[in-house]
C-alpha cells in the first residue's frame, strides 16, 4: 500500500521560510512525477510544483521565485523549500505522487500558516 507521509508545515511570519518534506513507502518504482498541492479554506486544491522523476520542474506563478521544489529519487522524497511567504500562501499542503498515467497517490497534509 502506497503511503505519502508529509511533515514541515507549521506558523510562520510573513517573510519567513518553511521546508516541507513528502516521503514515499509501499512503492516499487519512483513515482514519475512528485509535487505538492494546496487548498486554503473555502478555496478549490491548486498546484503548488512538481518535479518529475527526469528532474523537470513546474510551479504555480504565484510562487514561481519563492518556493524550490526538489527530488530524492533514491529515497522517493520530494522537498519543498518556501521563502518569503506571504499570507495568501497560509494553507493545508497536499504532497501527490504520480506513479503512473491515471495512478496517483496524495498525502494527508500538512497545516502552512502565514502570519502577518
Amino acid at each position: 500500500q502506497v503511503q505519502l507521509v508529509e511533515s514541515g508545515g507549521g506558523l510562520v511570519q510573513v517573510g519567513g521560510s518553511l521546508r516541507l518534506s513528502c516521503a514515499a513507502s509501499g512503492i516499487i518504482f519512483s513515482p514519475n512525477a512528485m509535487g505538492w498541492y494546496r487548498q486554503a479554506p473555502g478555496k478549490q486544491r491548486e498546484l503548488v510544483a512538481t518535479a518529475t522523476s527526469g528532474g523537470s520542474t513546474n510551479y504555480a506563478g504565484s510562487v514561481k521565485g519563492r518556493f524550490t521544489i526538489s527530488r530524492d529519487n533514491a529515497k522517493n522524497t520530494v522537498f519543498l523549500e518556501m521563502n518569503n511567504l506571504k499570507p495568501e500562501d497560509t494553507a493545508v499542503y497536499y504532497c501527490h505522487a504520480l506513479h503512473a498515467p491515471g495512478i496517483f497517490s496524495w498525502g494527508q497534509g500538512t497545516h502552512v500558516t502565514v502570519s502577518s
